[in-house]
Parts: structure tokens; C-alpha cells; sequence
């Protein structure tokens, strides 16, 4: 691995840092990190087109409200009652990051788009409750709620049926590999593919790699530490499976994608996970990148290694509708 990304990318790192609140630094408040995060200048590039992008909002677990949706389609869906008018595709339920305490449907639109486009797939982006407001395990319940709701309405999004897979980056990465794990405990709905972008897999205090908050780390120990304060609380199992999926028996669960980054405090978990899969005899594809950073994912007009890994995601993605390998038995959702 270099010991240190290149230029350009250091100056692109620099360049984010810029407008990030700094968390667990100066900023020890959510609602201050979400206001400068929301003060960030916008995007300068046009998003990538899709067939149609729709806000819904979907009753949320029992005594919770309701949960905002995000669906995006590569074309139109089907009249109501029309039956499906296009191809089988995937679905994707789509988690987004932000260390369980900011981000939302919006920061990731981009990304999201990028999925539909790129695989061809209808995209279910989840607004699940983020802390301290919520705290664990209030995301899990809505990841999995989201999870079901997509299952249950995929002749609607005009998807294929056996191609359901979830999708995310970073503390939404630690969603999806916990959504994929609540499913097979539940006995559905059954999974083709997890998709996790540098996930987070052990949330225990002290695990992980080395503490650094040096220049080429865009996530830093300090930022984390905060992050898992504010999702866990004082009295947070850290250790419980569907917080540390790490730490979950893996036999049963449907095959992964796991990308990871070479400057990247949740490297190590990463590699950990895919090897803790392995083992169980899941299938997994691994890539790493080892001069990117955590979050280079959603920067492909910046960065090759960002296109590249987007169009792999998309690759596998797509291949879902051929492959028909998947996990469990059941197809809908216990409560």
C-alpha cells in the first residue's frame, strides 16, 4: 500500500474536509453537524438521469413514524394494474451513511442515481431515524421495515422478484450486512447480494485499526468515536450481532460485495467481514483500493478509482438477475 495517496487526491481530501463539520472536535452537537453539513456548497456536477425519481413515505415499526422513502427507476413504473412493462430488474434498498447521526436521502441522491442508472435497477434509498435522537437499534428496525416494504412491492417497481439486494456505504454499509442478517433470521424476504462500501462491523470501543487522524484519512478516530457515542448511548450492546455483524454466526447469508479503501479506518473490518463470510462458505467479491480514502465512492467525476468501482457495483448488481442465487427459504417478512 502507499504511504500516502496521491497528490490529487490528498488535495481532493483537503477539499471535503473543508465544508465537513468537525465532529467530536469543535462540533459535539448532531444538529450543529447537520446544519454546516447542510450549509456545504452544492455539487457542481449535474446528477446522473434516470427514468423517474419519487418521495413516499412508509409506515415505520410499530410506534415509530413513518419511514421517507426515495425511489428511483431506470424508466417509468407500470400503470397501477398493468402489470409490469419492462424487463426484470434488481432492486436495490439503498442505506446511506453518515455514522448513523447525519446524511439522508439527499447527500446520498447522487449515488443512488448512479446505482439505477449504472445496474439498471430500481433503487429504494431509506431516510431511516438517525441518533442520538433514535438510537440503536431504532435504524435496524426501520432498515429492516424499508427491507420488507421493497419486497412486498417489487411487482410495483416492475423488478424481478428473485434480484432483491441491499446496498450501503459506510455506517449504511453496517445497516445493509445487518438487514441481510435480521432477514435470515426472520425467514425473509430472501436475498440475492449485500453490497457493503467500506462498512462498519464491530462497533466494540477500541476495535478496528490503529487510532490515526492523519491528513490521508478522511474519517478519523476522533470522528468515530463520536459517531458510535451518539448511535450506541452509554448503555448500547456494541457487541450484539446487529450491531457488530462481525461478531454474527454468517452461515445462511447471501453472497457479498464488499469494497474497501486503503486509507480507511474501517479497512480492517472490511477485510475482516469478507474473511468471517469465507469461512461460513458465502460467496464474496472483495476490491480494495488501496490509495482511496473512506467516502471516495461517491466521486467518480474526480476520481478513476471511484468510476471503477462504481461500475463493478453496478456489474454485480445487475448480474443478480441471472444468477438467482440466493439466501433463505421464506419470502415475506415476520414481525
Amino acid at each position: 500500500m502507499p504511504t500516502e495517496p496521491a497528490p490529487d487526491v490528498l488535495a481532493l481530501i483537503d477539499a471535503i474536509k473543508a465544508h465537513f463539520p468537525d465532529i467530536g472536535g469543535t462540533v459535539t452537537e448532531a444538529a450543529e453537524a447537520r446544519r454546516i453539513l447542510a450549509a456545504a456548497p452544492a455539487w457542481p456536477f449535474e446528477p446522473p438521469t434516470v427514468g423517474s425519481v419519487e418521495d413516499r413515505a412508509i409506515p415505520g415499526p410499530e410506534g415509530a413514524p413513518d419511514i421517507p422513502l426515495r425511489v428511483y427507476l431506470p424508466s417509468p413504473a407500470p400503470a397501477t394494474g398493468a402489470g409490469p412493462a419492462v424487463s426484470p430488474r434488481p432492486t436495490v434498498v439503498f442505506f446511506h451513511g453518515g455514522g448513523w447521526v447525519i446524511g439522508g436521502l439527499d447527500t446520498h441522491d447522487p449515488l443512488a442515481r448512479a446505482l439505477c442508472r449504472d445496474a439498471g435497477a430500481a433503487v429504494v434509498s431509506v431516510g431511516y431515524r438517525l441518533a442520538p435522537e433514535a438510537r440503536f437499534p431504532a435504524a435496524v428496525d426501520d432498515a429492516y421495515t424499508a427491507l420488507c416494504w421493497a419486497a412486498e412491492h417489487i411487482g410495483e417497481l416492475g423488478a424481478d422478484q428473485d434480484a432483491l439486494v441491499v446496498a450501503g456505504d459506510s455506517a449504511g454499509g453496517n445497516l445493509a450486512a445487518v438487514a441481510a442478517l435480521v432477514a435470515r433470521d426472520r425467514g425473509g424476504p430472501a436475498l440475492a447480494l449485500q453490497v457493503l462500501l467500506y462498512p462498519a462491523t464491530d462497533a466494540r470501543p477500541g476495535a478496528g485499526a490503529p487510532s490515526t487522524d492523519g491528513p490521508a484519512y478522511f474519517l478519523t478516530a476522533t470522528q468515530g468515536r463520536w459517531f458510535a457515542e451518539q448511535y450506541f448511548g452509554p448503555d448500547g450492546d456494541r457487541a450484539h450481532p446487529y450491531a457488530s455483524p462481525l461478531l454474527a454466526d454468517p452461515h445462511g447469508l447471501p453472497p457479498a460485495h464488499i469494497v474497501t479503501a486503503g486509507f480507511d479506518r474501517l479497512c480492517d473490518e472490511g477485510h475482516a467481514y469478507a474473511l468471517r463470510l469465507r469461512e461460513a462458505g458465502v460467496r464474496v467479491t472483495e476490491i480494495h483500493y488501496p490509495g482511496m480514502f473512506h467516502g471516495f465512492f461517491g466521486f467518480p467525476e474526480l476520481l478513476a478509482d471511484a468510476r471503477a468501482a462504481q461500475e463493478a457495483v453496478a456489474d454485480v448488481i445487475a448480474s443478480t438477475v441471472y444468477g438467482r442465487k440466493k439466501s433463505g427459504e421464506g419470502g415475506g417478512c415476520a414481525g
